[in-house]
């Protein structure tokens, strides 16, 4: 199964979402997915499945419980392809926080009492 695939069903991107949180266990993941989605347990499970057997997430035992945590590797490819993309976005971000900034300092001006700034000779 493709990566994109794999992420996008939204209940897996929410399993993720949840792992990222930290290690969770089975139940905790499968009881925050059923309230959220109302789909039965088994149907998480499946989703878990999926999850682990594409690379996205892995899974040790602890006692009677099985840990889940979200194995990053497929989540850099992801990045990586995306990183052909990121031109189309970066300049305008860079933008926004070039215009937040000013705003930020005429606030600032505006607040001490100064209509303009001051200009140096």
């Amino acid at each position: 199964m493709h990566a994109f695939d794999v992420l996008g069903d939204p209940v897996r991107r929410r399993i993720l979402e949840l792992l990222a949180e930290g290690e969770q266990p089975a139940g905790t993941v499968s009881d925050v997915v059923r309230r959220e989605f109302g789909i039965s347990q088994p149907a998480v499970s499946q989703h878990l499945k999926v999850l682990r057997e594409n690379g996205f997430a892995t899974v040790r035992p602890d006692g009677t419980r099985r840990l889940y945590a979200v194995n990053s590797e497929p989540l850099r490819d992801i990045d990586a392809w995306l990183d052909r993309f990121r031109r189309y976005w970066t300049p305008h971000l860079d933008a926004l926080a070039t215009e937040l900034a000013r705003g930020r300092r005429e606030r600032r001006l505006r607040e001490s009492g100064e209509d303009t700034p001051r200009s140096t000779p």
